[in-house]
């Protein structure tokens, strides 16, 4: 205790010299608790929206069905199996048709993905209830990326031209009912929704399906013949592959913070010895130890974080409050990456992420200013009161 009440007297002495440090070390601080805030933020909310408005609680997918080859379309598709058509009924299971096709907005040829839903489902938070009561029309929603990206609007009708199961062409005329916004790009980008049974019907596949989405992930789902069942957690695999790239690229930002800092703070205990060696000299004559010096020293540059955090807290935290409370908004839309990701992200800033920075940093601090103090270790008093350096 008496070592800590020194140090501090002696840094607060130090003056401007000190205060550089904790300024410098102080922003380390909180760009390093921003950005990992922001990158929890992201993950908690794209997870929900993702989870809410695409992956459910899982899905079942027709054994030739691949999303990132659209050559598998032709054959991903398979009779609903009768194992779930009681959790069909209930409403545990949403099935979902997809199809190519083309439109043609504004004299334009443009090739679509044509997925089929129930109107009535609720299991994913596509607003489908607009696809019913539409009369003889065959009804038909988009995401307001692709409205932008067809120059399309509400009550605009448009050819759309497909390919049934024998290989024959056929088109119709549909109605555009309804424009959702969404956070999830593939959802949205290139995609027109219809009704379940007017596909099906549109391509000769009766109580046919390609994903089968559930709504209940705890639910113990069981294996079925010509369907491979992916969990929630599976389906999330590429969006953790892309935050743990993030944080990945972050770590290098918070490294070199945290270098320029223990590097004014090294510079600092190398400067304080070697113009303070008479004053160590003093301490060892007067009965202290060299360790209880070395320690003494330590304390002086581990001080600088624990000044840091408390100044860092004094502006920071209003900061994350204002932020946590506001959000960021982008100057980019995700949908431009084909990522989810919401024009305003709320930060998310955890005791846990707090305290495991500031232990961190804490830590790193304390042992950059121990490397410098082992040299008083070797020191001759007599020599130290004189001046003389080593």
């Amino acid at each position: 205790m008496t070592a800590v009440k020194l140090a501090l007297r002696n840094l607060l002495g130090a003056g401007l010299r000190t205060w550089l440090n904790v300024i410098v070390l102080s922003f380390s601080f909180v760009v390093i608790i921003w950005h990992k805030g922001f990158l929890d933020g992201w993950d908690r909310q794209a997870r929900t929206d993702m989870i809410a408005w695409e992956l459910g609680g899982g899905q079942y997918r027709e054994q030739h069905y691949d999303p990132y080859d659209p050559f598998t379309l032709t054959e991903s598709h398979g009779l609903i199996p009768h194992e779930l058509m009681e959790q069909t009924k209930k409403g545990e299971l949403t099935p979902i048709l997809i199809s190519q096709g083309t439109i043609y907005p504004s004299g334009r040829m443009l090739s679509i993905m044509v997925k089929g839903i129930d109107p009535g489902q609720q299991v994913v938070s596509i607003p489908t209830t607009l696809l019913e009561n539409a009369g003889e029309d065959i009804p038909a929603i988009i995401g307001s990326g692709m409205a932008e990206s067809s120059h399309l609007n509400e009550g605009d009708y448009i050819m759309l031209r497909w390919r049934d199961k024998n290989g024959a062409f056929d088109a119709a005329e549909i109605k555009i009912a309804g424009i959702f916004n969404s956070t999830v790009p593939t959802i949205d980008g290139g995609q027109i929704w219809i009704p379940l049974k007017e596909l099906q019907r549109m391509l000769i596949l009766p109580d046919e399906a390609t994903l089968l989405v559930v709504k209940n992930p705890e639910t113990n789902w069981l294996p079925v013949e010509g369907w491979s069942f992916n969990s929630q957690k599976s389906l999330l695999v590429d969006f953790d592959r892309i935050i743990k790239s993030k944080v990945a690229g972050g770590s290098i930002l918070w490294g070199i913070l945290l270098l320029l800092a223990m590097l004014a703070v090294f510079d600092t205990q190398v400067l304080s010895i070697f113009r303070r060696q008479k004053e160590i000299g003093t301490y060892v004559a007067l009965g202290m130890t060299r360790r209880q010096v070395v320690t003494l020293f330590t304390a002086e540059g581990a001080m600088h974080s624990v000044l840091a955090a408390l100044l860092g807290a004094v502006y920071g935290i209003p900061l994350f409050a204002w932020q946590a409370l506001k959000g960021i908004s982008l100057p980019m839309e995700g949908s431009d990456y084909g990522i989810s990701m919401a024009e305003t992200i709320y930060p998310v800033y955890s005791l846990g992420l707090i305290f495991s920075t500031v232990i961190i940093i804490m830590i790193t601090t304390t042992l950059v200013s121990y490397w410098p103090s082992r040299k008083i270790s070797t020191m001759k008093p007599t020599d130290a009161l004189r001046g003389k350096i080593q």
